[in-house]
């Protein structure tokens, strides 16, 4: 028996799929045509096997024949670094350079495989790219080919932000920038990064001196808004914006920035007039945009536009699949209600007080806001989070729980007791806010005393009457149980144990 299952675990090991079992799946899926299923093998590929030049190599080369370019140079670089002296490689090199326009680097890679491989397979394609370098030189001045370089590092730089490698990428930025100090985009990249990572004043420090040496650069006044926005400087939010509102751009580049700005801080009309006017005059737009469009669009009324913009985003990033700002919205969908109201949830969420960001995390479930929060780096610090926001948070962002232990089903039966108020109150007034605001101070404490919440009904009916009772005349336990379907001595009951956890009780 021993031996027959030391034999079955050899057989079992020796399936284990590594990097080359998907590099021949990928392969094989090549020679069918079948290039979506070739990419996902050769990713996998080179996931098990990140030091592999073969694999890496061949990797690159889709993602170049895909069109992206600047993520082909990186896989390629790296495949070069692994293997300096394999002629394919050398090759591609000379080829992705030439893509890039970075023609002095393709002809010098073209001409190392000529030296490496001279009757190699891609002699002929070498020396046209070694020719159409010539011929180019003749009209190139230095500062062509800088520009291409400075192009590529900055977008290698755009890319590193954008998942959340933000060290890294203000490495980048700062050397770009010592190299090239007249390069603005840099400067505007670097302050964004900055301001993600808490160093505020260094990045308005730096938008400011942009616009010193730079005046009335587009960029650096967006994100001059983005940051008074964030930070809730009113004042100077608002004169910077009655500037960028008279500020007519003829860049597509800039009014699709100038758009997403407007976006951002809630001026949606006029987000939705710029973003939608460069789509209709053919701008195809990356995931950014649509995903601004199609908040515009909803806030201003066309959910037709906004639905297609948001299915044409989740073409171009699937991951962002279920964050549409109109999931999880009920039909009694008011913008004016605290669910919607960006400064109002990102107040609580930063409150002082875990009862009050308790509350945060569960209207952010609620609201058309809650993919653009949760996407910002510094809002929302997990690690930073107690146990319970941690649980309401997830509850937000629709997560399946799955209770292990005696907490886990109390939280289960306090969130249950939550939405039940909410079912009677959504959508939410500023007036309502004042039983749910009360509602989380007792939950909070209740459940630190491990408090078991045994009848959902009973307690929601029990937090609403003891809010109203206390602000309203007339108030009747008949007419709250009857509103809850439960009987008056099961509200009398739990409006007596929640007495306990009312704050003022506390020794």
């Amino acid at each position: 028996m021993d031996k027959k299952q030391t034999t079955n675990d050899k057989k079992i090991i020796s399936f284990i799929p590594d990097g080359k079992f998907y590099y021949e799946k990928a392969v094989r899926s090549l020679n069918r045509d079948r290039f979506d299923e070739a990419h996902k093998y050769l990713k996998r590929a080179t996931e098990l096997s990140p030091d592999d030049p073969k694999i890496l190599m061949q990797y690159g080369v889709l993602v170049m024949e895909e069109g992206r370019f600047d993520e082909a140079l990186e896989i390629l670089m790296t495949s070069y670094s692994l293997n300096p002296e394999e002629a394919e490689i050398v090759f591609y090199l000379a080829e992705i350079h030439a893509h890039l326009g970075l023609l002095r680097d393709a002809k010098m890679y073209a001409e190392k495989y000529l030296l490496t491989d001279l009757g190699g397979p891609f002699s002929d394609e070498a020396r046209e790219i070694i020719d159409f370098v010539g011929q180019k030189e003749k009209y190139m001045d230095e500062e062509d080919e800088v520009d291409n370089e400075v192009y590529f590092l900055q977008e290698k730089a755009r890319r590193l932000m954008e998942s959340g490698n933000f060290k890294e990428a203000i490495e980048l930025l700062e050397s770009i920038i010592t190299d090239y100090p007249e390069f603005w985009a840099a400067y505007n990249n670097l302050a964004l990064a900055y301001f993600y990572v808490g160093r505020k004043k260094k990045a308005s420090a730096l938008l400011h001196d942009v616009l010193k040496k730079n005046h009335g650069n587009l960029h650096a006044l967006c994100n001059l808004a983005v940051f008074y926005y964030y930070e809730k400087k009113e004042d100077k939010l608002s004169s910077l914006l009655e500037l960028l509102l008279k500020i007519k751009p003829y860049l597509i580049e800039h009014r699709y920035k100038l758009g997403a700005t407007f976006a951002l801080v809630g001026k949606h009309a006029e987000a939705f007039r710029l973003l939608r006017g460069i789509q209709k005059n053919g701008f195809a737009g990356d995931a950014g945009f649509y995903f601004w469009l199609a908040h515009a669009a909803y806030f201003t009324g066309h959910d037709q536009i906004a639905k297609k913009s948001y299915a044409s985003l989740i073409e171009i990033d699937p991951s962002k699949e279920g964050f549409e700002p109109w999931k999880d919205i009920t039909e009694e969908f008011e913008p004016d209600s605290v669910e919607q109201d960006r400064n109002f949830l990102l107040g609580k969420i930063q409150n002082e007080y875990r009862s009050e960001r308790m509350l945060g995390f569960y209207l952010l479930g609620k609201s058309a806001h809650k993919q653009e929060i949760i996407s910002h780096p510094s809002y929302i610090v997990v690690e930073e989070l107690s146990k319970v926001e941690r649980l309401f948070l997830a509850s937000g962002l629709n997560y399946e729980f799955m209770p292990e232990t005696s907490f886990d089903r109390s939280f289960l039966r306090a969130l249950e007791t939550t939405e039940l108020l909410y079912a009677n109150y959504q959508p939410l007034n500023h007036e309502a806010t004042h039983l749910f605001q009360m509602w989380f101070t007792l939950c909070e404490c209740a459940l630190m005393k491990s408090y078991k919440f045994p009848n959902p009904k009973g307690l929601a009916s029990a937090a609403d009457y003891m809010f109203q009772s206390a602000r309203y005349t007339g108030v009747t336990k008949k007419a709250m149980a009857e509103k809850y379907g439960i009987s008056t001595p099961t509200l009398t009951k739990y409006v007596n144990e929640l007495m306990e956890f009312l704050p003022h009780l506390n020794s």
